[in-house]
């Protein structure tokens, strides 16, 4: 490929896993309205944002709700979900991640986030990893949800580089096509199964090289 002036990386899923954070507040709101919520649930929430996630909860439990309790519960559950952050260490960054930021530092390429979540920067302060980016794209920036390209477009233009020079890492596959969609290459974080538009699939950063970008 040509030129690489940047990386922009989701969040959750790529740099650390606060999957499990979140199902364990969406657990704890859906018991106590009286159902139960699967790990399998979960999964529907994946790269979903915070109000569609309560909505398909509350489908899940058979439950219909006016709009304030919706906002109620929907603030709860991030209440929840923020104390369990805010315990979060730096051994909790995925392996092989930092080694990979270092990598990308040593060649002078640009780092940024984009991430749906509006928690991002609270994340990465507890991770100690702000210092690695050059720009944060989080949902407290953009307006519309991935697959639309806005939080991968946003920060390459914070970055000042054209989208055609920057490679997505997702874990998700309305991320995959958000980079498609904003002209970008993409490196999937996963499973091919679910993540076969991008262009190379990867488990992860272990072992993974800087020659690996070159597709």
């Amino acid at each position: 490929m040509g030129k690489i002036s940047a990386c922009i990386f989701d969040l959750d899923g790529v740099v650390v896993d606060t999957a499990k954070y979140h199902y364990i507040a969406w657990k704890s709101l859906a018991n106590e309205l009286g159902f139960d919520f699967t790990e399998e649930d979960n999964e529907r929430l994946k790269g979903v944002s915070r109000m569609r996630s309560l909505d398909i909860l509350l489908e899940i439990g058979g439950v219909e709700l006016d709009e304030k309790t919706k906002l109620e519960l929907a603030d709860k559950k991030n209440k929840n979900y923020v104390e369990y952050i805010l315990k979060m260490t730096p051994d909790e960054i995925l392996p092989g991640v930092k080694d990979f930021f270092n990598k990308l530092k040593a060649k002078g390429i640009k780092i940024a986030l984009g991430s749906a979540s509006k928690n991002a920067m609270t994340i990465l302060n507890q991770l100690e990893l702000t210092d690695y980016f050059d720009a944060v794209v989080d949902g407290t920036h953009v307006s519309n949800a991935k697959p639309d390209p806005e939080v991968f477009l946003k920060g390459a233009e914070l970055l000042g580089v054209s989208p055609s020079e920057c490679i997505v890492f997702e874990d998700a596959e309305a991320g995959v096509e958000a980079a498609i969609n904003g002209n970008m290459k993409c490196v999937g974080i996963g499973s091919p199964d679910v993540l076969g538009k991008a262009n190379i699939v990867v488990p992860g950063f272990v072992g993974f090289s800087m020659t690996q970008l070159n597709f």
